[in-house]
């Protein structure tokens, strides 16, 4: 797999959709006889609000992206959970379904009947809040990966979305989104239909695009480009250099972790051995001499935190205070702020990772998925991979001990993907620039 060629060489093709030319909003409503005299209408569609910083951070790449290029424009949000991302991003927002909040005896009667009315009502919710709309966005995610959930639920919220904004005449895309897996067939079904639909597509990794193509996926038009959330303006740094032999502050993401889906049988197991590793690492790193900070991605980290503090505890009750600090985390932005205060990321999460090689800092990945030793192989990190079941503690820390001691090597060959991954997302930014908004 090629992905950092993908990235490098995009080509721009003159449709949207791969057509030799694609049909403007003007012209298109000059044969209904309209004129176009209000501002562009923008929807960004996405699962936000739902305490993930990395889809939350997506959101705010592409809102800094749209208020900077186009600040005329009438932004709305379509999400799952609107009355946060309205507080959060002071935005206008308009839920992506109704049928899967409703409570008591709606809830009973839509069962009752197959959920039929519910869904007819989502799909007059989506006519709607499109009838006015210009375009339609979903700016990064892993949006095509059903997470276990079943067809009738975000699958089928997301085709609804994209042929009814085809119905109407909207321009739609796929930007830097992650793609797979689908387990049920019939998910796989609508996903692959809504991203048909799709006039512009583009894809966070070169695994994402390949897993489009195994399930017969036409991708010949679409590229890769990095994740938008590199697109977000980095904090300064906080860090001084330190002595080779100088004790480091090392961050270490973890999280609440039970098994791919987190319903999987023996979930409970998985978390705890999980939390049995990552504590004895951290307990070698505190008996190195080196300070820890906590880092999560999600506000269900809290349980991991919370859980590993108490172990390491237990491990070390003699600790000084402060040898371990977690701090609350609203945002990637403040995400990044805390990992500027450390030296070398040790993570899970994905966005955790993300942030830590935008900022500069060496990492292991401890990934639950390829998408993130995509990512660290594209960073030249490829060397410093686990996977989240199945890594040994004593192999982690040599590894650790080998990152320290390449740390200035690594931190230069991150600078440099780092600049390839700005050059490679102003070219997105220019295509959609040019073909969608």
């Amino acid at each position: 797999m090629n992905a950092r060629h993908e990235i490098a060489s995009p080509r721009i093709e003159p449709g949207l959709d791969g057509s030799a030319a694609q049909t403007s909003w003007y012209s298109t409503n000059k044969r209904w006889g309209l004129r176009r005299r209000r501002p562009q209408k923008i929807a960004l569609f996405g699962l936000f609000g739902c305490g993930n910083l990395g889809n939350d951070g997506s959101l705010e790449a592409m809102l800094d992206f749209l208020r900077r290029e186009r600040p005329e424009a009438e932004i709305v949000c379509i999400c799952d959970q609107p009355e946060v991302v309205a507080d959060g991003f002071a935005l206008d927002t308009r839920p992506i379904s109704l049928s899967r909040h409703l409570t008591g005896f709606a809830r009973k009667l839509d069962r009752l009947m197959l959920r039929i009315p519910g869904k007819i009502c989502d799909v007059a919710l989506s006519f709607r809040h499109l009838r006015n709309v210009d375009a339609m966005v979903v700016p990064g995610t892993g949006i095509l990966d059903d997470f276990g959930e079943r067809p009738h639920g975000m699958p089928l919220d997301i085709f609804t979305w994209f042929l009814t904004a085809r119905l109407l005449g909207v321009k739609t895309g796929m930007v830097s989104i992650g793609a797979g897996p689908i387990r049920h067939p019939l998910s796989r079904r609508l996903m692959m239909g809504a991203a048909r639909l799709a006039h512009y597509r583009s894809y966070r990794d070169a695994i994402s695009k390949e897993f489009m193509e195994k399930l017969g996926f036409d991708t010949s038009r679409d590229r890769v480009y990095p994740d938008i959330a590199f697109n977000l303006d980095s904090p300064s740094a906080h860090s001084r250099a330190k002595a080779p032999d100088e004790p480091l502050t090392v961050g270490v993401g973890v999280m609440s972790y039970y098994g791919w889906y987190g319903f999987e049988a023996g979930g409970p197991d998985i978390f705890a051995g999980y939390l049995k590793k990552i504590t004895r690492f951290i307990v070698h790193l505190l008996d190195e001499g080196h300070d820890v900070r906590l880092l999560t991605g999600e506000d269900g980290d809290w349980t991991a935190v919370d859980a590993v503090r108490d172990a390491v505890d237990k491990a070390r009750p003699d600790m000084a205070d402060g040898r371990v600090v977690a701090d609350p985390c609203g945002s990637l932005n403040e995400l990044m702020e805390q990992i500027v205060r450390t030296d070398i990321v040790v993570a899970t999460r994905f966005h955790n990772i993300v942030c830590a090689l935008k900022t500069g800092k060496p990492a292991i990945s401890l990934g639950y998925a390829l998408k993130n030793d995509v990512l660290m192989a594209e960073m030249g990190m490829g060397d410093y991979c686990h996977h989240v079941e199945q890594f040994d503690v004593d192999e982690l820390i040599a590894q650790f001990a080998r990152i320290v001691a390449r740390r200035g090597e690594h931190e230069k060959t991150i600078a440099e993907s780092n600049r390839a991954f700005r050059q490679a997302l102003e070219r997105q930014d220019a295509e959609l620039l040019a073909r969608l908004v």
